[in-house]
């Protein structure tokens, strides 16, 4: 399927010359290791993929044996391969490099011998069982990847032409007027398939919400099973801050408040299941900011915080998982948005998901003043410019899952703290509006922000 990090696998092939190898990282089946090999066959002469999940002990003792020898280590490979490289115009996989870290740290050697190009994937590479006792190499660049985003989700549907409308309406602040209500349709078959490849090309093969939710469900399940499996003494708190998301994301303010999980928790009890989380990709983490200025980061309260799932398609499956498999009669209420449920978590969720994945760290501003009305507010989400400079740096933005709604705490916000944003957002359902010093955004073009 076609996606977006391709070109940024291009960008690095040409740019760095085999002088650095490429860490693909994210979440379990979002794609890592088909577009490794896509690129692969596509780009090189030849390659191998060595996948550390299936490779023998004898391949994986290899890098402990040999990593001063990397003649004997590369003749080695190729021939229990039985695949020729050829210098400068080959390349190696090390796939799933998190279960075999003396593979990762080869790389420094590897590609000082510049012989051929190195394409990691991984995920839970950060936590200490995959670091313990490795150099982690400098030689090695990085790149996150998520689940298939809007645009890549219209390829896969056929529809080359809807995104780049989009985007020209977008950058013209016009709205897409007698186009608005199709791409809404494909916004909603977005927000309920997800961005998993699997999901989307039974989508894109049967029509069928049965058949999707059965290959959604088969990742969750593997989810789970990881959490048992890798989680190691952080298993228990892994699994109850996972299994409370969906409880989380449906109370109005959508704080992850610990006491659900039990009695007197304190972040410190819990912040390695956090990163366990967050490492993973299984979630993304949006933290609070005290104050939306000059920088985000500055005012970070990470103690305060909200815990999306990865993909909303996935939280759907797992939000009616109580009944087993999903019929196709909700998802269809789903589509038309008939369904008797407070929609505001998944959109929430997948405005979440589309501003991770178009490169923005999650923030939000929360402030509930006992005294003062005026500074009590809930911005949904805060981002800022690529270039911070001393003013105007920050968009503040609300999320709107239905028609009627009031825009009181973003309000708030420009009143107390205009001089530090930039432009301020509210994404809807409806058709872009300029309104009141507000740009209405409909949702599917959050991506574009």
């Amino acid at each position: 399927m076609r996606r977006k990090i391709y070109d940024r696998l291009l960008q690095w092939k040409q740019e760095k010359n085999g002088t650095t190898a490429l860490m693909i990282e994210g979440a379990r089946r979002v794609g890592k290791s088909y577009i490794a090999e896509e690129f692969a066959r596509n780009e090189y002469d030849s390659y191998i993929l060595i996948d550390f999940s299936k490779a023998p002990k004898r391949v994986m003792g290899w890098f402990d044996e040999y990593l001063e020898d990397v003649d004997t280590l590369l003749q080695n490979i190729q021939l229990h391969y039985k695949r020729q490289l050829t210098p400068r115009r080959s390349l190696i996989i090390f796939d799933e490099v998190q279960k075999c870290p003396r593979a990762r740290e080869a790389v420094k050697s590897l590609v000082a011998d510049h012989r051929f190009d190195y394409l990691e994937t991984g995920s839970l590479i950060s936590i200490k069982k995959n670091v313990d006792g490795i150099l982690i190499p400098s030689e090695e660049d990085g790149v996150d990847m998520y689940p298939m985003d809007f645009e890549e989700f219209l390829w896969a549907m056929g529809n080359e032409v809807l995104m780049p409308y989009i985007h020209e309406r977008f950058e013209k602040r016009q709205p897409m007027g007698e186009f608005h209500r199709e791409a809404m349709h494909y916004f909603r078959q977005y927000l309920i398939v997800g961005g998993m490849p699997q999901a989307v090309a039974e989508y894109a093969a049967s029509r069928d919400f049965t058949k999707v939710d059965a290959v959604k469900r088969q990742i969750l399940r593997m989810y789970k099973n990881d959490i048992k499996k890798y989680a190691g003494g952080a298993k228990a708190r892994v699994s109850a801050i996972y299994d409370a998301i969906p409880g989380q994301l449906q109370k109005k303010e959508k704080k992850f408040i610990l006491s659900a999980l039990k009695d007197e928790a304190r972040m410190r009890e819990y912040d390695s299941a956090f990163f366990w989380l967050e490492d993973s990709k299984i979630v993304n983490i949006s933290y609070n900011t005290t104050a939306p200025n000059i920088g985000l980061q500055l005012n970070e309260d990470r103690a305060t915080l909200k815990c999306y799932y990865c993909d909303t398609g996935l939280l759907i499956s797992l939000v009616f998982s109580a009944r087993g498999i999903v019929t196709n009669e909700i998802y269809q209420k789903l589509m038309f948005d008939k369904l008797e449920i407070d929609e505001g978590m998944l959109v929430e969720n997948i405005v979440a998901q589309m501003l991770k994945s178009a490169g923005h760290e999650l923030f939000f501003y929360s402030n509930y003043d006992k005294v003062m009305a005026e500074n009590r507010m809930q911005v949904d989400f805060l981002i800022q410019k690529e270039r911070v400079t001393s003013r105007h740096n920050i968009s503040p933005i609300e999320v709107k899952s239905g028609t009627g709604y009031t825009l009181t705490s973003i309000q708030k916000c420009i009143k107390k703290f205009g001089q530090y944003l930039s432009t301020p957002y509210v994404l809807h359902t409806k058709d872009m509006e300029l309104k009141d010093g507000l740009v209405y955004l409909p949702l599917y073009m959050t991506g574009l922000l």
